[in-house]
């Protein structure tokens, strides 16, 4: 399975909108904030997507991935 390169590029300039790390991309978040969220619950719509994708992608230690994208293609 092939990632999408469009959703990829997505969720690498993808920034969160509240709490304390509002403004970060989401890649740059720590591993245990989005543990915190697997336990309690992902917000529900777009956002809890991303966040459920980056969760992944830190679990496996693929976050190179992402920062290869935003080399690739910067904003």
């Amino acid at each position: 399975m092939k990632p999408d390169p469009k959703q990829l590029l997505e969720l690498a300039y993808y920034k969160m909108p509240f709490g304390k790390y509002k403004g970060a991309y989401l890649v740059d978040i720590p591993e245990y904030y989005y543990v915190w969220f697997q336990q309690k619950g992902f917000p529900q719509g777009k956002l809890g997507v991303m966040m459920r994708q980056m969760y992944e992608i830190k679990c496996n230690g693929l976050e190179e991935l992402i920062y290869q994208v935003q080399k690739q293609y910067p904003k």
